[in-house]
């Protein structure tokens, strides 16, 4: 395990969670080539947001993720393998890391979202039993690695976020909510303003019936 949480890059986190994805969907191909990988990473399905990154910029992102210890090269190939060391560095269980790639692929989610979109990876019993990772994995005591957003206007379940990319994703996140509500809140204002307006309307129609 590691003292400090990492903070990765968008790339970084969709090269862990490509690599986790890929460990238990097509195991036969795994550990990954880079091709393998810049595919898996730029796939147009299942990713949001969908990334077009080249063969250098996953190099580059690879050396950094070696460098934490959460990729490593395998060797006995003629072609360049990598595999991800996530689970053993932080320490989490399978059906935690799961939970943790599909966050990292497709950005955040309800318990209800990654229970489904988690079942080629793991196949969690019910809500009850996503909610409980999640829980465990916000309340770590070496640092949590994902967190409860606010409930955004209209919305039924609370999504949940990993934070492998540090403070600055979830603040980011946050003003997304933000910039949600307070459009909300423009068009709740515009509608009174409207129903004023033809209230008002309505009268004069009235007033000029009477006159006439």
């Amino acid at each position: 395990m590691i003292d400090s949480l990492p903070e990765l890059t968008l790339l970084e986190t969709r090269i862990l969670g490509t690599l986790l994805e890929k460990q238990r969907t097509v195991p036969d191909t795994y550990p990954l080539s880079v091709n393998a990988l810049q595919s898996g990473c730029n796939q147009k399905t299942s990713r949001n947001p969908v990334l077009e990154t080249g063969e250098a910029e996953i190099l580059v992102a690879l050396d950094a993720l070696r460098e934490r210890g959460l990729v490593r090269e395998v060797s006995g190939s003629r072609v360049s393998r990598f595999e991800h060391l996530l689970e053993k560095v932080l320490g989490v269980p399978s059906q935690a890391s799961a939970l943790l790639a599909v966050l990292m692929l497709r950005g955040p989610q309800t318990a209800g979202e990654l229970r489904l979109n988690c079942e080629r990876l793991h196949r969690f019993a019910d809500i009850s039993s996503v909610e409980a990772f999640l829980e465990e994995l916000a309340a770590r005591n070496d640092g949590a690695l994902v967190v409860e957003l606010p409930r955004l206007p209209g919305a039924r379940e609370n999504r949940w976020m990993h934070l492998l990319s540090g403070q600055s994703t979830m603040e980011s996140s946050a003003a997304g909510g933000r910039a949600v509500a307070a459009s909300n809140t423009d068009i709740d204002e515009l509608r009174s303003r409207v129903a004023i307006l033809e209230a008002e309307v309505a009268e004069l129609r009235r007033l000029i019936l009477d006159r006439n």
